[in-house]
């Protein structure tokens, strides 16, 4: 249970990326299951949606950034006087 722990502090994308692309391609199943498709055409489209899945995980991961650059910058103007105040 450790290992699978490490893993996924370790790499938080890569993880988030298997469970929706999982969660995504059994709901694809689920839903597309009588539209007749044939076996090729399944194939390349739970590609394309572990892809999508993979590219939701990217653009929600740009938020992170700035999220850890931003509390230096909080932290450095707390520490800093106001200096709108007069000093005589």
């Amino acid at each position: 249970m450790d290992r699978v722990k490490n893993i996924v502090t370790r790499h938080p994308n890569l993880t988030a990326w298997l469970v929706l692309g999982l969660g995504m391609v059994i709901i694809l199943l689920i839903e597309a299951r009588d539209v007749g498709l044939e076996p090729l055409q399944w194939f390349w489209l739970v590609v394309i949606t572990i892809l999508v899945a993979g590219a939701c995980v990217w653009i929600i991961s740009w938020g992170d950034d700035d999220e850890e650059t931003d509390e230096p910058v909080k932290e450095q103007a707390a520490e800093q006087p106001d200096s709108a105040e007069p000093t005589n």
